[in-house]
């Protein structure tokens, strides 16, 4: 299974596809392979994207400021640059996420 993450220079970009207004916040693999990141936040004034945004750094043991929404800020489709951030771990992270 691949990982939905690419290498930059200022860090690794994942992406996600975000769900909200869910009934409880989860992060877990799509039928298809992706990441969906559920939310209970409804898609207001960029408030989902601030609690995928948390959420993620939390689910992912990172800090708020390491993650940068950088495309999909109107879209389910979301990328996500993870500034500082040791490539092995995430990978491990992420390949352990179940449907």
């Amino acid at each position: 299974m691949t990982l939905p993450l690419e290498t930059r220079p200022e860090g690794l970009v994942l992406t996600v596809t975000a769900q909200p207004g869910s009934r409880r916040n989860e992060v877990r693999r799509d039928r298809d392979g992706s990441i969906k990141v559920s939310v209970t936040q409804i898609p207001e004034r960029g408030k989902a994207n601030k609690v995928v945004i948390e959420y993620l750094a939390e689910y992912l043991g990172l800090r708020k400021s390491q993650l940068e929404l950088i495309a999909g800020e109107t879209s389910r489709r979301k990328r996500i640059l993870l500034r500082d951030v040791d490539e092995a771990r995430l990978s491990a992270i992420l390949a352990v996420i179940r449907e």
